[in-house]
């Protein structure tokens, strides 16, 4: 089988493309890349550095990746992004490789990141995470598999998205987003149980109801019961009896506690 490369793209001699990937027009492929089976890669895109991709990536017209940070402390070291598979990259994503060598920039797989979205230095997505248009994530982001980040959002660096959480569209998010929940504004709020969700996900129907019930407790507990956050972190532990309100429980727990992590966004005013 021989690999699909337009005439017109540039591929580096000590580029490692498998036999199936499709490379399109102008398309441009460093030394140090490696592209996995059934990959296309779009028009324009251009891959450099210390890149790996997995199979059955769609990158999209004009896509850059594994470019150098935007981080003034990058010493050009050859550092890693790794991109898994079955992964839709569309057109004019940017994903930066990290600034240190042994670092790691990280995408799963079964992601969507729509067109004009960038991915900064250090960040690490998880697997079936939906980025919409123009998001933009600082240096250091962490988010959970299955979250969800509508359009134009900001997220600061070092923040973490929970698993299975709603950022609505044009919101700031400067603190930790917590598992399962909706939040949305600037500043950013805390609004609600992200429940389409968690019942497209199946969640809602698991042991019988039971673990979307615990949910709904830890939600009351976290934001309509007048306790502290740490005062709600404490019993949380005590009702943590199903995977998602232990996963709850020990995300903001460590949002709250670890050192480099900015807190949890705060519940909506009453």
């Amino acid at each position: 089988m021989t690999t699909l490369i337009h005439p017109t793209a540039v591929v580096h001699s000590g580029a490692q493309v498998h036999p199936s990937a499709t490379v399109g027009p102008y398309a441009v492929i460093g030394e140090k890349v490696t592209v996995g089976a059934d990959t296309v890669i779009g028009a324009h895109a251009v891959i450099e550095g210390n890149t790996l991709i997995g199979d059955r990536n769609r990158i999209f017209p004009h896509a850059a990746i594994g470019l150098e940070p935007q981080d003034l402390k990058y010493d050009g070291s050859m550092s890693l992004v790794e991109i898994g598979n079955d992964n839709a990259i569309r057109e004019c994503v940017t994903i930066n490789r990290p600034t240190r060598l042994g670092e790691v920039t990280r995408l799963g797989n079964h992601n969507l990141l729509m067109a004009y979205s960038h991915v900064a230095h250090n960040c690490d997505i998880g697997d079936r995470v939906i980025i919409a248009n123009s998001v933009a994530l600082a240096g250091h982001v962490e988010i959970e598999s299955h979250a969800r980040i509508s359009g134009l959002v900001g997220v600061h660096q070092f923040v973490h998205v929970g698993r299975y959480a709603m950022v609505g569209g044009m919101s700031r998010i400067e603190r930790d987003v917590p598992p399962y929940t909706m939040v949305e504004g600037n500043p950013s709020r805390v609004r609600g149980l992200n429940q389409v969700l968690l019942s497209r996900s199946g969640i809602a129907k698991e042991a019988n109801g039971q673990a979307y019930k615990g949910l709904k407790e830890a939600f009351r507990i976290l934001y309509r019961s007048g306790l502290t956050l740490e005062e709600a972190i404490g019993k949380l532990e005590t009702i943590a009896d199903n995977e998602h309100v232990r996963h709850l429980y020990e995300f903001l727990d460590a949002s709250a506690h670890v050192k480099g992590r900015r807190g949890p966004v705060p519940g909506k005013k009453r």
